[in-house]
């Protein structure tokens, strides 16, 4: 059996050696070129625009909602308003999810709104929510081009809790719980309520 197996192997590399590119013939030398004139430098490249990296100060927003209407942050001035950035395979933001649309619910001057960072049209968003259901409005947003006024999520979720200024007051990486946006608010000198 032993010769038999050793037969079987050959046999393979030899067709492997078969399926190798063969090297292409050497191409016949090119006639000499009148000389050039010296060359010129290079204009320089345009340079890519960077990746947006950091948050306006005081941001805007306007987008459509799933729900078929339009949200624009400066309507809710006045008010907190913590700007969720998540996507429906994220496990950390569905597991936040309940608790944001509580304290959305349950507080009369904190508002949220969830902005879905991936590619899903709005009709499998609403087959989502009616399994995954949360009293704030929902946006789909664009991956390749984000809302303009701020970063690029470094990792989901990602919320920023706006002030009734309108201004930034803290931004969260990763999950973030009622407990800590209410903190955030008291130490910004605001009241929860």
């Amino acid at each position: 059996m032993t010769s038999v197996r050793a037969v079987a192997l050959a046999t393979c590399l030899l067709a492997l050696a078969a399926c190798q590119r063969q090297p292409e013939p050497a191409a016949a030398p090119a006639a000499p070129q009148p000389a050039a004139a010296p060359a010129q430098p290079a204009a320089p490249a345009e340079p890519a625009a960077p990746a947006r990296e950091v948050t306006a100060e005081q941001p805007a927003l306007k987008l459509p909602t799933v729900d078929g209407k339009t949200y624009d942050l400066a309507e809710h001035r006045g008010k907190w308003v913590v700007i969720n950035f998540w996507a429906t395979w994220c496990g950390p933001c569905l597991k936040e999810m309940p608790e944001l649309s509580a304290l959305h619910a349950m507080r009369n001057n904190v508002e949220v709104v969830g902005l879905a960072y991936e590619d899903i049209e709005p009709a499998e968003m609403q087959e989502f929510l009616k399994a995954h259901p949360v009293a704030y409005p929902i946006a789909i947003v664009d991956t390749y081009q984000p809302p303009a006024d701020f970063a690029v999520p470094r990792g989901l979720p990602m919320s920023y809790l706006i002030g009734p200024d309108g201004k930034v007051a803290k931004q969260f990486l990763g999950p973030v719980e009622a407990r800590d946006i209410e903190a955030a608010i008291t130490a910004a000198g605001g009241k929860v309520g």
